[in-house]
Parts: C-alpha cells; structure tokens; sequence
C-alpha cells in the first residue's frame, strides 16, 4: 500500500471516460471549452473572478509570487511552508524574492510574529510585500485553518496581498465544515491541486480578480505552462471537482486510524492522534528513517520530510482494509537500538 502520497492517486473510471471524449480546443489561444469551464467553476466555488488552469501547484504559486511581487521584495511566509522547503527554492530563482520567516509548528503562523515584523517596517525593516499562508499545511501533519482563523490572520496583516496555497484546500473545507468561499475570502490569490486527494492525473488553478488572472496567463506562458488541447486534463478535473471532494471525509478516518496505531506503537513520539483531523500522519521521532525503511520492506510505503519526522498520506486507492493491514504491520514493528 502506497502511503507516500495522495498524489499517487490513479484517475476515476468516470474522469478516464470524460477525458476521451473532452472537447478540446488551443488554450493557448483561449479556446478551450473544457479548460474554460473547468476555470470558471472552480472560480464560483472559491468566490473570486476568474481561474486559470496550470500544470501543477507548484507552477500556481510561483506565477502567483511573480504577480503579486517586485524582485528583491520580501515575503511574509511560515518558516516550513511548502514555498519554503518543497519548491526546490523557486521563488528566489523566478520571482526574485526573499522570505522572512515565521513560526507555523501548530500549521498555522505565528500571529504575533507577524505582527512584529510588520510593524519592525518604521524600524526601516523592507516591506513585505504579500503573505504566504498554506491550508491545509502539510509539514504540520495537514493541518486545517478554519474561516475564523483566516479572518484573525487578515486582521494582523491588514492590506497586504495574500497567497493562499491551498494544495488540499478541499481536505480543509471538509475538516472544518467551512465553505470554500469562506476560507478564501481573505486571499488575492488562490491555488488548489486536482491531482491529489481529488484524483485528477495532472493540473492545478489559480484564482484572483480579473486583471490578476490575465497577469497570471501571462507568467504562465512565461514559465512555460500554456498548454494546448488540455480539454482532456480538465475534463478529469471537472470530475474531480463534482465527484469526489466528500469522499474526501473517508480519507480523513483512514488517517486517523493511522495516527492511533503510530502514537500506540512510537509512544516517544509525543504524537497526539487527535492532532490528525485531515489525510496526513506527520511525526518526529529520531529513528524517522528506519521506520519508513523498515515499513517499506513490508509493504508499507511512506517517506520522511525530514531525517527525524515521518509522514503517510491516506488517499482514494488506499481502503479500509488496506488501513488495517497497515496497522498491523506498524504495531509489529522492532527497530533495532530500540526499547
């Protein structure tokens, strides 16, 4: 069973249909009919004016920093967001910022920090020029940000631009029982993934205003991420979007069950389970890599997000059953130099 990942997700039956037979058209050129209603519908959901599709997640935060920053500016961000640490330091090399960092170990940044270094500008700190806040944020172990504390993060920061990097935005909503809308309001720009816990092969979007969406054509033609007949792609995330954003609640269960066995067997972990509400086990313990090594050899997959934390992600082809043999397997395991 591969718990590396929700990315790992193979499509649906129905998206493979719906992908052979998309309409297709040249986005490039804007006419694509699927790529165009998949934008817009993902644009209604999260209340803002317009959508683009892109290749990846990655590609959506990066046009995003580009357009809502000069280079040399600096970028308000928690300090193990996946700007941060999973982008292969990107936003230096395309947009040309810097990042101050903030502490975000409960997933959500340090409220009073960024007060600090807001305020730290009449001090002749450079400005900060646009906030990073990632929902759910996965290094934390997908922890989700509800409204209220959307709202409490806009009332610290004032006027500046926010990015919301919303990879498992869904995973977010479903936790918290908010609305998409409601957990974007705050933001200038948005990014959600199709292709993780929804399912989708391949693509992500970013949402903004009107004028902001058309910028972001603009960089995303500039980084190489204008795609032609990508109907087909959208198809599938069309799917995704009408299909399977509730189920997302069952993978939330599966990962919990996950987190109980782990904080059973790992009690040296301090990990509290109940600290899993979404599709992420992430835990530190000092031997991080033998228990993903070991539980590999055993048909577990995993991986580690750093060399003492540990992370098993739960997604749409990982069942019940599935669940439970895993649990087994980690309440067995022995690690050598252990107690």
């Amino acid at each position: 069973m591969d718990l590396r990942s929700d990315t790992l997700t193979q499509p649906t039956p129905q998206m493979r249909h719906a992908m052979a037979s998309a309409t297709v058209g040249d986005d490039g050129h804007g006419e694509d009919p699927t790529v165009t209603s998949l934008e817009a519908k993902f644009a209604s959901m999260v209340n803002k004016d317009a959508a683009v599709f892109v290749p990846s997640g990655v590609m959506g935060n990066q046009i995003a920093l580009r357009i809502l920053t000069h280079p040399g500016d600096v970028v308000l961000v928690g300090s193990t967001s996946h700007v941060v640490d999973f982008e292969m330091g990107a936003s230096a090399r395309n947009a040309a910022i810097q990042f101050t960092m903030v502490d975000d170990g409960t997933g959500a940044p340090a409220l009073d920090q960024i007060a600090d270094r807001l305020d730290a500008e009449i001090d002749h700190a450079p400005t900060v020029a646009a906030i990073v806040i990632e929902n759910t944020q996965m290094y934390s172990g997908g922890v989700p940000l509800d409204a209220a504390q959307m709202r409490e993060l806009r009332a610290v920061t004032r006027d500046r631009p926010i990015h919301l990097d919303g990879a498992r935005l869904f995973n977010a909503a479903v936790a918290t029982g908010d609305d998409l809308a409601a957990l974007t309001a705050v933001a200038s720009t948005v990014t959600c993934a199709l292709s993780k816990g929804l399912c989708a092969p391949v693509g992500s979007l970013l949402a903004g205003d009107a004028e902001t969406i058309e910028r972001a054509r603009i960089e995303r033609k500039r980084l190489g991420g204008s795609m032609r007949q990508a109907g087909f792609l959208a198809a599938a995330g069309i799917v995704a979007l009408e299909t399977m954003i509730e189920r997302l609640v069952d993978d939330h269960a599966r990962a919990r069950r996950l987190a109980e066995a782990f904080s059973q067997r790992f009690p040296e972990s301090d990990y509290d389970p109940e600290s899993c509400r979404t599709n992420i086990v992430a835990f530190n313990h000092p031997q991080a890599r033998q228990i993903v090594a070991q539980l590999g050899d055993r048909g577990v997959l995993g991986e580690t997000l750093a060399p003492r934390r540990a992370r098993f992600v739960t997604h749409h082809d990982v069942d019940n059953e599935m669940i439970e043999l895993a649990c087994e397997v980690i309440t067995s395991l022995s690690l050598e130099g252990s107690s």
